[in-house]
């Protein structure tokens, strides 16, 4: 294991989580999530197995339709989101200091579906 240390202005690759919002294509919308890494850390940011996975969902690789699903960990609710726009039932588990995040980011692409909410 290695230690780096942090300095968000000259890490390129990581100043991606500092920006507010990220957008993504899946399931023919378009979902914005809001990011925020200043106040909740890495819980509230946008990972790339986040966007890899909903990739692999969308391809069909799982059928979703008329399924119950729990994203656990769920922090942005990206994947849970996905899982939902492919016509899953999902319940979203993570800690309760992202579950504000969490549910703006819901609210919008997912105001048609009807979701369970859990925080955990």
């Amino acid at each position: 294991m290695a230690l780096v240390p942090y300095d968000e202005t000259a890490v390129m690759g990581l100043q991606r989580f500092h920006k507010p919002l990220a957008t993504f294509s899946f399931a023919n919308h378009t979902i914005q999530i809001q990011q925020d890494w200043r106040q909740l850390g890495v819980a509230a940011v946008v990972w790339d197995a986040a966007v890899v996975l909903s990739t692999y969902l969308e391809m069909g690789a799982v059928e979703l339709r008329g399924r119950s699903a729990v994203e656990l960990g769920a922090g942005t609710g990206l994947v849970g989101i996905v899982a939902a726009l492919l016509g899953s039932e999902v319940q979203f588990a993570n800690p309760t200091e992202t579950s504000d995040l969490r549910h703006s980011n819901i609210r919008e692409p997912l105001s048609f579906v009807l979701l369970l909410l859990q925080a955990v």
